[in-house]
């Protein structure tokens, strides 16, 4: 990654804050939905400043953006994409995931691998700015194995890590992580460099996972529709817990998940992250 790529990362993880900040705001006062001055005065910007930062984060006007986190907005894109994932799934590897399904491989470990922990194995880790936060990116000699954004303190998202592969050697390595970032957060390069991901987890959890592999971006989904197309139509409680414990966020989209109203739910990176995310993919599928 060079330099001015790290530089503009900076930048959005910085802008992030604010946009964060922003929605959050408007969620608290969505009865009124307030003006573009009174949530950049929330956010202690002037409306110019803020128009400026939210154009260079998102690449839309905050008003647009804002359109896109709206409950109406979810269900309308809610009837319009599991329509187009019924399709996928029937046909396979269709036009409409292609990219996706080519851009991330997907190999898992196995039962014995799964029950040692991570014995035997290295991994090595990063932490670095993207443009929605601070994140941790870990990998295995096989892929990588674990994306989280770090919310509280760096050392709670270096916990997660470890607490999924307590039998695996550490090492902080800085340079090993940083040429995924801009791969995994520039979507116009996404193409060019297919990436790996090794993961951890039972065959319940592998099916959920990969089935998320395949909600381009852009669409949504629903818990039942995910137990359906994997063949547990009942099993909605389980199909959340594996949602909820994704390991690899953003690659695994696991915030392309929603509930059946159109209500965006829960995230482990909290709703607001979320939020942004899908919001930035809808503005590029609109765009």
């Amino acid at each position: 990654m060079n330099v001015s790529t790290v530089t503009d990362f900076r930048q959005l993880r910085d802008d992030y804050a604010l946009i964060e900040q922003a929605i959050h705001y408007v969620e608290d006062h969505a009865q009124h939905q307030p003006e573009l001055s009174e949530i950049a005065a929330a956010v202690g910007l002037s409306e110019y400043h803020f128009q400026r930062v939210f154009t260079r984060w998102a690449g839309i006007s905050p008003k647009r953006f804002l359109q896109f986190v709206t409950k109406e907005n979810a269900k309308g894109l809610l009837d319009r994409s599991e329509n187009l994932l019924d399709t996928t799934y029937e046909v396979g590897l269709s036009s409409l995931g292609r990219l996706h399904d080519l851009f991330v491989t997907t190999e898992a470990v196995t039962p014995g691998q799964y029950k040692s922990r991570g014995a035997g194995l290295t991994i090595r880790y990063g932490l670095h700015p993207t443009p929605f936060g601070e994140c941790l990116i870990a990998l295995t000699e096989r892929g990588i194995c674990h994306l989280g954004f770090v919310q509280d303190s760096e050392g709670d998202v270096i916990d997660e890590l470890v607490s999924e592969w307590q039998q695996a050697k550490m090492i902080e390595d800085h340079d090993a992580t940083a040429p995924l970032v801009e791969p995994i957060f520039d979507l116009g390069r996404r193409a060019a460099l297919p990436l790996n991901i090794h993961l951890r987890g039972t065959n319940f959890q592998i099916k959920v996972w990969e089935a998320l592999l395949r909600i381009p971006a852009g669409s949504v989904t629903t818990y039942g529709h995910i137990a359906k197309q994997i063949g547990h139509p009942t099993a909605l409680r389980a199909v959340g817990s594996a949602v909820g414990h994704n390991p690899i966020a953003v690659l695994i989209p696991c915030h392309r998940v929603i509930r059946g109203l159109g209500e965006f739910g829960n995230y482990r990176y909290g709703a607001a992250r979320k939020k942004a995310l899908l919001a930035h993919e809808f503005a590029g599928a609109a765009s």
